[in-house]
């Protein structure tokens, strides 16, 4: 794990102190500008508002949203837009989803092999070549040079207050229509309502401000205007809310949402799909955030096909803007295991985890942490990381499932920023003496080197939210093996590979510390990553942990939490408890995430009153074991509370 030079530190801790907008950044830092050099983001963003007259709190409110600012190494997004002003080239297609060898029912009994449909989707606004033509700056420049960039984006902003009638004004709230039109052409009833909650967040953005250092070392202030006026909203943009579907979604009234049914038909082969329906109120201790590895047009388009999969929201980058597609007492065939499908629900965002988290826009972050937190609310699930869960953080279901399980969102999901706009920071504890760890890096100077991401196998380096585990407490020592994910061989640096990762928001046993480097117990290991006092990626945290009982050499760990044989009624086979291949041996310790019941929803049949719940006696106990939540039985175990001897 790489840490930026000591200078980004001050950097980064500069925007306390904010900057009259345009002046040289402060002296010393790596990014300086000199006579002749090229000119801070800063500058370009207030050049750029000077130039084509838009008021330059607008112009960075909306690239904050689109990009927070920042150039992706150039990688064009999801939807092929551009730099931080989002320019889209349409002759760029979107990517066809990857096949996995994941079953994404995650139920032997009835497994569903997952097969990638081609879908057409129609091509977004080609807002780049536009630009290129407002300015005439080439589009291979406004795809590379961010300043082009931000000059491109102001162009069309300034065109689009043109075609609504508008001039060229220095009052924000003047700028509405042009703001809501910047994301795409609201053609819709649906689309008016997005480009509404788009043009809503941006004056949001505008009255409380932002500032961050952007993943190229930039730093970027947009000032706070608390007394910003309402904006003014031209007759010409046609925007108005859509009214509610019937049935209308369950979203907050703070987004835009609509509904767009997933597929439920039988199918020839005698099966059904894409999801199982379920009577009365389903039990969810789950929400789990996947990327879809496509865009936002094919995802929705794949899930109204009944032979392909189901989750429960789409999320579109651009804008924020939200698809429901199955109520949420349905269950999603989304997380590769039967027992957390069945009491999870999913979102889907837009983006690529292997693209340095192009493009998990602020916009989008916005939106669904908005819908989680509604959610979370309605259905009383707790906000921490045992319960909103990536995809890369749900268990296999037996030790022959565990090596294809999924890694999305992949490590460069802001994690901690999530749950700050989620309003339940991720904070740790004043106690020196606390005996876990919450993993916590700062994203803006957290830097680590991983393999996967082009043709070269080498991705860009960036900020990202997990730390590696070392073997030993060395940069230079083996990473920690993982015997489910490479039976045969070592842990690797793949962006797809979460074998010797922990992420941010997780809690771990602490094992030892040493100098700068900080062991916790993962995966039957001790397990060490860089934690210097200069820099710390982890803070003190307090929870309840487990342990084997006395008398017991070793505990098994389940990827499922089903009842017994002897909770089966007559006529409904026993689903056999499977333990996955790691050991759980005595004198190491785990974080409880909760305790959870032995249940086994059995489905299978098209209408939901053919379905049985079995419960056992049982419980279990879920604990942080990797980089995956995992289960043991509560009876196998003790737990101890802050203070208890160990």
């Amino acid at each position: 794990m790489r840490r930026l030079p000591g200078i980004a530190v001050v950097a980064a801790l500069a925007v306390l102190a904010p900057p009259v907008p345009g002046e040289p950044a402060p002296e010393g830092r790596q990014a300086a500008r000199t006579h002749g050099a090229p000119e801070s983001r800063q500058a370009a963003f207030a050049r750029a508002a000077r130039t084509y007259g838009v008021p330059e709190s607008v112009l960075l409110a909306v690239s904050y949203l689109e990009s927070r600012w920042d150039v992706n190494d150039g990688l064009p997004s999801v939807s092929a837009g551009y730099g931080p002003m989002h320019l889209v080239d349409a002759r760029i297609g979107p990517d066809r989803p990857p096949h996995s060898a994941e079953d994404p029912r995650g139920d032997e009994r009835r497994p569903h092999p997952p097969v990638v449909q081609d879908v057409t989707v129609p091509r977004p606004e080609d807002t780049l070549h536009r630009a290129a033509e407002l300015t005439g700056i080439a589009p291979g420049r406004l795809r590379r040079d961010p300043a082009a960039n931000i000059e491109g984006g102001a162009a069309l902003l300034a065109d689009h207050q043109r075609h609504l009638g508008e001039p060229p004004d220095t009052d924000p709230a003047r700028w509405y229509g042009a703001v809501a039109r910047y994301p795409g052409p609201p053609d819709t009833g649906a689309d008016t309502g997005a480009a509404s909650s788009f043009a809503d967040e941006v004056y949001a953005t505008i009255r409380a401000g932002a500032a961050r250092v952007t993943d190229d070392g930039e730093r970027v202030v947009l000032r706070a205007v608390p007394d910003l006026p309402p904006p003014r909203l031209p007759t010409a943009a046609g925007l108005r809310r859509a009214p509610a579907p019937v049935p209308a979604p369950d979203c907050p009234p703070t987004v835009s949402c609509e509904w767009m049914p997933a597929a439920y038909q039988r199918l020839k082969q005698g099966g059904y799909g894409n999801h199982d329906r379920y009577n009365g109120s389903r039990p969810i201790d789950y929400i789990v955030i996947h990327d879809g590895e496509t865009s936002y047009d094919a995802m929705t388009r794949l899930s109204a096909d009944p032979a392909y999969l189901s989750w429960h929201f789409t999320l579109r980058s651009s804008d924020g803007h939200i698809a429901q597609h199955l109520r949420c007492s349905d269950i999603g065939w989304h997380a590769g295991n039967w027992y957390v499908n069945s009491r999870s629900i999913g979102l889907e965002h837009e983006g690529y985890l292997a693209r340095g988290g192009a493009w998990y826009t602020e916009a989008m972050y916005r939106s669904s942490a908005r819908l989680v937190a509604y959610l979370a609310r309605k259905y009383k699930v707790p906000l921490d990381r045992a319960h909103i869960i990536g995809h890369d953080n749900v268990p296999g279901t037996t030790p022959a499932t565990v090596r294809d399980m999924h890694s999305d969102p992949g490590p460069y999901w802001d994690w901690s920023h999530y749950f700050e706009l989620l309003g339940s920071p991720l904070t740790g504890s004043s106690d020196p003496a606390a005996r876990s760890v919450m993993i916590r890096p700062d994203y803006a100077l957290n830097q680590a080197r991983f393999t996967g991401c082009a043709k070269s196998g080498e991705c860009p380096t960036r900020s990202t939210s997990s730390v590696w585990l070392h073997s030993r407490p060395s940069e230079a020592a083996p990473l920690v093996r993982d015997v489910g994910k490479h039976p045969g061989g070592d842990s690797t640096y793949s962006v797809y590979d979460q074998a010797a990762r922990a992420s941010t928001g997780q809690r771990y046993a602490l094992a030892e510390r040493r100098g700068d480097w900080t062991a916790i117990w993962y995966l039957g290991q001790k397990a060490w990553f860089h934690d210097p006092a200069t820099g710390r990626t982890s803070v003190p945290a307090t929870g309840r942990l487990v342990t084997p009982r006395p008398g017991l050499t070793s505990v098994k760990v389940y990827g499922r939490a089903y009842p017994e044989a002897a909770a089966y009624p007559r006529g409904v086979p026993p689903q056999e408890l499977v333990p996955l291949q790691y050991t759980f041996p005595a004198g190491q310790f785990y974080s409880l995430g909760m305790t959870s019941p032995a249940t086994y929803l059995r489905a299978g049949a098209f209408s939901p009153s053919q379905h049985r719940i079995i419960r056992g006696g049982n419980p279990y106990r879920q604990i942080q074991f990797g980089h995956r939540i995992m289960f043991v039985r509560a009876a196998d175990v003790r737990v101890l509370s802050d203070g208890d001897p160990r």
